[in-house]
């Protein structure tokens, strides 16, 4: 008995599935194409179709929030002609990496959409600096995604032992995150990279300097992203990538390639702040109070285990500055929390000046 099997859909190498296929069987009654951005530039985008890749318009679908705007990884229906052509609209996005902007309205900025994993780039040519791996890490898991550490150019640690020590240092950074160690020049580590994100679509995040995009072009096995050295002083480069692209991977999966990210913002992260410090939030469990501020209440289990050194003084300090700064984001933006908040500053600050008053008493 000869069996057959079913053509693949033309854009599947792109994420297509089931689920997309449901969602958008409104807009194909309409005539519509299905496609997925792949690069936003200016206002237009370019769409990669069952029929090829289009410039489409996004006036239609460009709303005053920049949190609807199109973003690379968005599936959208687009007209099948005109001049121009536009993007009638955005399919719900299952997941979006988003960030705050440097705007004094503290506004969201989505970076990608509809992403798998987020892959946080960290370049071994300079000192790790742990904070900033925790900030990207709080991001990627608010946006849903499944965050990996990748870290780059670790040709540059010949010595095993270092790196070993270096890759510890980090896992104890990242609970529960995969932690790579991977060189683009000598191919260390790709092949396991490309295991883990070769059923998905993935995000690369870092600084500029990182390696993001000689990252992507060892794992798109040809040179599709521009490359520049990084400056000898600090290790920092100067924003290769411009834009945010989508690219097939030949091993399977799917690469969003990023612009280097000086300001990392958080945007109402208070869920991925909770999943980087895992360990932090589970001992809070078992503190007497459960409003505990981990800051002089008896009974803390957070404040025993600094004590007694199984929680790092470092780990506790960035818990609570990426907590603070999340409270004030989405303060910004809820008049109603911004209350609570300022309503529970003057508690505390009646409760530490009782205690101490009461402290100068008994001396």
């Amino acid at each position: 008995m000869t069996s057959f099997s079913l053509p693949l859909h033309p854009l599947t190498s792109y994420g297509w599935d089931d689920a997309w296929a449901d969602e958008f069987a409104p807009y194909d009654a309409e005539g519509l194409l299905a496609g997925r951005v792949i690069r936003v530039d200016r206002g237009q985008c370019d769409v990669v179709t069952a029929d090829g890749v289009m410039r489409a318009d996004t006036a239609f679908v460009t709303p005053n929030d920049p949190m609807r705007v199109v973003c690379t990884g968005d599936w959208v229906a687009v007209e099948p002609a005109g001049n121009p052509r536009y993007v009638r609209s955005y399919l719900p996005r299952r997941t979006a990496f988003v960030r705050s902007t440097s705007s004094k309205r503290s506004e969201g900025q989505i970076l990608a959409a509809n992403v798998d994993y987020a892959v946080v780039a960290v370049s071994l040519a300079v000192e790790l600096e742990l904070g900033r791996v925790e900030r990207f890490l709080a991001l990627a898991w608010e946006s849903g995604a499944r965050p990996v550490v990748v870290l780059t150019k670790a040709d540059l640690v010949p010595d095993p032992a270092t790196l070993g020590y270096l890759v510890e240092d980090v896992e104890k950074t990242a609970p529960g995150v995969p932690v790579l160690a991977v060189s683009a020049s000598s191919g260390e580590g790709l092949d396991v990279l490309e295991a883990v994100l070769s059923g998905g679509t993935t995000v690369l995040l870092g600084q500029s300097g990182a390696g993001k995009s000689t990252l992507a072009n060892a794992l798109l096995g040809e040179d599709v992203m521009e490359v520049q050295a990084a400056r000898d002083v600090d290790g920092k480069g100067r924003h290769t990538t411009t834009t945010r692209n989508l690219l097939a991977l030949p091993g399977g999966g799917v690469l969003i390639d990023t612009p280097g990210l000086r300001g990392v913002g958080l945007w109402d992260a208070e869920t991925g702040v909770g999943q980087v410090f895992a360990e932090i939030e589970e001992l809070a469990k078992h503190c007497r109070f459960q409003d505990c501020a981990h800051v002089a209440e008896p009974g803390c289990a957070v404040l025993a285990a600094l004590d007694s050194g199984t929680l790092p003084e470092r780990r506790l300090d960035s818990y609570r500055k990426l907590l603070r700064e999340n409270q004030r984001i989405v303060a910004k933006t809820d008049a109603r929390l911004r209350a609570e908040i300022r309503k529970d500053w003057k508690r505390k600050g009646a409760e530490g000046r009782a205690a101490m008053e009461a402290k100068r008493g008994r001396r």
